[in-house]
């Protein structure tokens, strides 16, 4: 959620910087040349054509409506896009210690990626959940899986994380394809 949140606040900022860059050059083309037509953006025959309309015709409404459940659409995004962060137990009662999914993934990636008859691993983490993909070409993956799943338990055990994720592990051999 929070790429959708960065992707329309950076399309909505250059469609404002866009906006603006037209008004200045609009107003620039004004004062240069006042009695000649407007430059790129035809603003009289706009302000004739909204001359015509009342405040409370049906179409000024639903504008109203859909620029108004646009504006809630938007900030319910903005209000689920928060970090999620991994929790560890506080320390002391004025202290909190948390971390990024992002770096729980790197230390659970670099335990995995040590183990023997591993070749290469990645690692998705949560909160909630620790996903390891990992690759061996000496062992299948019934030999393998129930290893790294208890070895990244005992390293998820020995953080003190506030709630203990899930593990699951996949293993891709190609001995298990013969």
């Amino acid at each position: 959620m929070r790429i959708l949140v960065r992707l329309l606040s950076t399309v909505l900022g250059l469609a404002i910087a866009a906006a603006g860059a037209l008004l200045a050059l609009e107003v620039a083309w004004r004062w240069w040349r006042p009695a000649e037509a407007p430059l790129v953006v035809p603003w009289p025959q706009w302000r004739d054509a909204l001359a015509g309309i009342a405040w409370d015709s049906a179409g000024v409404r639903v504008t109203a409506a859909v620029v108004g459940v646009a504006g809630l659409l938007l900030l319910l995004a903005a209000a689920t896009a928060r970090r999620r962060d991994v929790g560890f137990t506080d320390p002391a009662t004025e202290v909190t210690v948390t971390t990024s999914p992002r770096s729980l993934a790197r230390v659970v990636g670099a335990h995995v990626r040590k183990q023997d008859d591993v070749v290469s691993a990645s690692v998705t983490a949560t909160a909630r959940k620790v996903r390891v993909r990992a690759v061996s070409r000496m062992e299948t993956e019934q030999g393998l899986r129930p290893k790294l799943a208890g070895s990244v338990s005992a390293l998820l055990d020995d953080l003190p994380l506030a709630r203990q994720p899930k593990v699951s592990v996949v293993v891709d051999s190609p001995r298990d394809r013969r």
